[in-house]
Protein backbone atom coordinates (compact mmCIF):
# COMPACT_ATOMS: atom_id res chain seq x y z
CA UNK A 1 0.00 0.00 0.00
CA UNK A 2 1.64 3.34 -1.09
CA UNK A 3 1.49 6.60 1.14
CA UNK A 4 -1.79 8.21 -0.71
CA UNK A 5 -3.83 5.10 0.02
CA UNK A 6 -2.56 5.29 3.14
CA UNK A 7 -3.63 8.47 3.66
CA UNK A 8 -7.28 7.38 2.08
CA UNK A 9 -7.25 5.20 4.53
CA UNK A 10 -6.50 6.78 7.84
CA UNK A 11 -8.83 9.69 6.29
CA UNK A 12 -12.14 7.36 5.90
CA UNK A 13 -11.25 5.42 9.52
CA UNK A 14 -11.10 9.44 11.25
CA UNK A 15 -13.98 10.25 9.38
CA UNK A 16 -16.30 7.10 10.46
CA UNK A 17 -15.25 7.78 13.88
CA UNK A 18 -16.12 10.91 13.94
CA UNK A 19 -19.43 10.38 12.59
CA UNK A 20 -20.14 7.27 14.93
CA UNK A 21 -19.34 9.85 17.88
CA UNK A 22 -21.35 12.78 16.68
CA UNK A 23 -24.77 10.77 15.89
CA UNK A 24 -26.14 10.03 19.06
CA UNK A 25 -26.66 13.62 19.72
CA UNK A 26 -28.22 14.21 16.16
CA UNK A 27 -30.14 11.55 16.29
CA UNK A 28 -33.87 12.07 16.13
CA UNK A 29 -35.48 10.41 19.62
CA UNK A 30 -38.68 9.60 17.29
CA UNK A 31 -38.63 6.35 16.11
CA UNK A 32 -38.24 6.35 12.14
CA UNK A 33 -40.90 4.53 9.87
CA UNK A 34 -39.79 1.17 10.50
CA UNK A 35 -39.66 1.07 13.89
CA UNK A 36 -42.89 3.09 14.48
CA UNK A 37 -44.68 0.99 11.58
CA UNK A 38 -43.28 -2.08 13.50
CA UNK A 39 -45.01 -0.82 16.82
CA UNK A 40 -48.11 -0.53 15.43
CA UNK A 41 -48.24 -4.01 14.00
CA UNK A 42 -46.84 -5.98 17.51
CA UNK A 43 -47.41 -3.29 19.80
CA UNK A 44 -46.36 -5.82 22.90
CA UNK A 45 -44.07 -8.29 21.56
CA UNK A 46 -43.44 -10.71 24.22
CA UNK A 47 -40.85 -12.33 22.56
CA UNK A 48 -37.48 -12.76 24.19
CA UNK A 49 -34.38 -12.69 22.36
CA UNK A 50 -32.25 -15.78 20.82
CA UNK A 51 -28.75 -14.40 21.70
CA UNK A 52 -28.76 -10.77 24.11
CA UNK A 53 -27.15 -7.70 22.43
CA UNK A 54 -23.45 -6.67 23.74
CA UNK A 55 -24.63 -3.02 22.53
CA UNK A 56 -28.62 -3.12 23.09
CA UNK A 57 -30.36 0.13 21.12
CA UNK A 58 -26.53 1.68 20.40
CA UNK A 59 -26.32 1.61 24.02
CA UNK A 60 -23.80 0.55 26.74
CA UNK A 61 -25.81 -0.83 29.73
CA UNK A 62 -23.24 0.62 31.94
CA UNK A 63 -23.41 4.30 31.01
CA UNK A 64 -27.53 3.97 30.70
CA UNK A 65 -29.54 5.74 28.14
CA UNK A 66 -27.32 8.72 27.46
CA UNK A 67 -26.03 9.91 24.31
CA UNK A 68 -22.51 9.69 25.52
CA UNK A 69 -23.31 6.17 26.01
CA UNK A 70 -24.49 5.96 22.50
CA UNK A 71 -21.24 7.13 21.16
CA UNK A 72 -18.90 4.99 23.22
CA UNK A 73 -21.43 1.98 21.31
CA UNK A 74 -20.71 3.73 17.92
CA UNK A 75 -17.35 4.39 18.59
CA UNK A 76 -16.91 0.19 19.79
CA UNK A 77 -19.02 -0.70 16.33
CA UNK A 78 -17.51 1.03 14.55
CA UNK A 79 -14.04 -0.17 15.13
CA UNK A 80 -15.21 -4.30 15.55
CA UNK A 81 -16.48 -3.30 11.84
CA UNK A 82 -12.93 -2.14 10.72
CA UNK A 83 -11.48 -4.79 12.25
CA UNK A 84 -13.58 -7.66 11.12
CA UNK A 85 -13.33 -6.27 7.44
CA UNK A 86 -9.52 -5.85 7.55
CA UNK A 87 -9.71 -9.67 9.29
CA UNK A 88 -11.88 -10.41 5.95
CA UNK A 89 -9.38 -8.69 3.84
CA UNK A 90 -6.09 -10.13 5.41
CA UNK A 91 -7.20 -13.49 4.93
CA UNK A 92 -8.30 -13.12 1.78
CA UNK A 93 -5.17 -11.08 0.72
CA UNK A 94 -3.23 -12.31 -2.25
CA UNK A 95 -5.28 -15.45 -3.48
CA UNK A 96 -6.03 -15.66 -7.07
CA UNK A 97 -9.23 -14.62 -8.35
CA UNK A 98 -10.50 -17.40 -11.09
CA UNK A 99 -9.81 -16.22 -14.39
CA UNK A 100 -7.23 -13.38 -13.57
CA UNK A 101 -4.22 -15.03 -14.89
CA UNK A 102 -4.29 -14.20 -18.16
CA UNK A 103 -4.01 -17.49 -19.12
CA UNK A 104 -6.22 -18.69 -22.31
CA UNK A 105 -8.99 -21.88 -21.25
Amino acid sequence: MNARDKKFMTAGIIIALIIAVLAPFLASPNPDGLESTAEKVMPNPETEPVLESPLPDYTLPALGDSPFGGAVSMVIGTILVLAIAYGVGAVFRGREVAGEEGGDE
